[in-house]
């Protein structure tokens, strides 16, 4: 057995039996081997199951952790990006935004923002769901309260309890996974805006408010055009804040709607490149955070969800803001001490909770794969209800008469139902006899066009006269942003 040769380059027939004494020295090998391996991983434990803590292990351009050192190299091997985050699995991350005044504002721990983040992985898509905090829900041991109390009963049972606590209330009311929350006070809303040199934020449309709050109890006025506009910390904190706001932007649900503006806009900000490459900026950033916001994600986790969020376009960002419009899912009520709260129009939250879950779904058209499965009867489209396609169904209106200010008249008769008008002008082709609602999107709610029809006295089509098509091809592939209804006003309606 000593004088067996082996010729590499011909096939062998295994196994091969060693000498007793090599298979002796290779057990011992193993072995050893394995204990030095046990023991280097147990003392690098923590190491190994977290994502390194320093902005120095990540990559200022790709967001991704660097390869530091051979037991960190492991660590990337054995605990792939798949398992950073609770939901990935499912292709839906979530996680609760809670947004709380402080210590030194009245009701301190309120939650006056409350947002549902969704992310799903697999298309870059991101979706926010904003909850007004006057939503009457059961909370054990208080009976239904609003929901914003949830942060601040959980703040007392426990000093920096309040955030578990509600991320718990919420995931039981509307029976969706939540397991991360983060939650931040004014006080770091502005420093991180301040921090990476404000915001652009596209404003649509113009409010004045009167009732602003000023110091020593005092009001002051504040007001916004629309348009794009560069906003420091203190301005983007009015602008969200703002609850008396004319023009239709003195209610809650016109509050959540800027709340999303802002949180896009802040997460085009934060992610460019001019703020990931500037050690400043991140040091400023990263100070606020660990003074202003508690939450249970880990500096790995949040560097993971950076490296999603530059791959995330704007436009696959979906919102949902729950509301007591004629389209929505709430209405209002009057609780316990004339107290107002917002309760399911339904009794329930049955089509709330359809909403949120189903809420990537809704407005995605089916890729080529599963049309052609659908095409095929393999599998069966979902069917959802017309409300939750588009729960605020953009709508232009243009003045087809030559009567002055027409259509902002209009705009504001239509704001008071509830309706979203995004722009008010006047038609290319005037002037028009009757009034028209040309449905630009098929997935607009049946609701939504009937209250338009009912309000404007009107008929609807899906058909585009050729030059409203023209003009309207032509506005969007500039600077105007797609709406999901146009209204031409007629002389009718003078």
């Amino acid at each position: 057995m000593d004088d067996q040769k082996i010729n590499l380059l011909q096939p062998q027939r295994y196994p091969l039996t060693p000498p007793q004494k090599t298979k002796a020295k290779w057990a011992v090998f193993l072995i050893l081997g394995a204990v030095i391996m046990g023991l280097l991983l147990l003392r690098n434990y923590n190491m190994m199951n977290t994502w390194p803590s320093s902005p120095s292990d990540y990559d200022p351009v790709t967001l991704k952790p660097k390869k530091i050192g051979f037991l960190q190299t492991v660590r990337n091997f054995i605990f792939k990006s798949d398992n950073v985050m609770i939901g990935q699995s499912e292709d839906r991350i979530n996680i609760l935004l809670l947004g709380i005044g402080g210590l030194g504002h009245d009701g301190p721990f309120l939650s006056d923002t409350n947002i549902i983040l969704s992310i799903k992985p697999s298309t870059k898509e991101v979706s926010m769901v904003s909850v007004p905090r006057d939503l009457a829900v059961k909370i054990p041991g208080h009976g239904v309260r609003k929901i914003n109390n949830a942060n601040a009963f959980g703040e007392a049972e426990a000093a920096g309890g309040g955030g578990e606590y509600a991320r718990k209330i919420f995931e039981e009311t509307f029976s969706i996974s939540i397991p991360y929350y983060a939650r931040v006070d004014f006080a770091a809303f502005q420093e991180i805006i301040d921090a990476i040199g404000g915001i652009e934020v596209d404003v649509q449309r113009s409010f004045t408010d009167t009732a602003y709050p000023g110091p020593n109890d005092s009001y002051r006025t504040v007001s916004f055009q629309a348009g794009l506009q560069q906003m420091s910390g203190e301005q983007a904190l009015i602008f969200t804040r703002s609850r008396h706001g004319s023009n239709g932007e003195g209610s809650d649900f016109a509050r959540a709607k800027r709340q999303q503006l802002m949180l896009t806009a802040f997460k085009k900000k934060l992610l460019t490149s001019e703020t990931f490459l500037n050690p400043m900026t991140l040091q400023r950033v990263i100070s606020s955070l660990s003074k202003h916001v508690e939450t249970n994600i880990d500096f790995g986790q949040i560097m993971f969800l950076a490296s999603l969020g530059k791959e995330i376009q704007n436009d696959e960002i979906k919102t949902l803001v729950l509301n007591d419009a004629p389209t929505g899912f709430l209405k209002p009520i009057t609780g316990e001490g004339g107290a107002y709260l917002l309760i399911p129009k339904t009794g329930n939250f049955s089509e709330i909770k359809d909403a949120i879950n189903n809420i990537f779904e809704a407005t995605s058209t089916p890729t080529t794969a599963s049309a052609s499965a659908l095409a095929t009867g393999q599998i069966q489209p979902k069917q959802t209800p017309a409300s939750m396609a588009i729960p605020n169904a953009s709508i232009e209106i243009q003045n087809g008469t030559w009567q002055a200010g027409l259509a902002a008249l209009k705009k504001q008769q239509l704001e008071t139902k509830g309706l979203f008008i995004s722009s008010v002008g006047n038609s290319a082709k005037r002037p028009i006899s009757i009034t028209t609602i040309y449905i630009v999107n098929s997935n607009v709610p049946n609701t939504t066009v009937g209250t338009l029809s009912k309000e404007l006295n009107a008929s609807s089509s899906t058909d585009l006269p050729e030059w409203l098509a023209l003009t309207y091809n032509e506005a969007t592939t500039t600077s105007r942003s797609k709406p999901d209804i146009i209204v031409i006003l007629g002389e009718d309606a003078i």
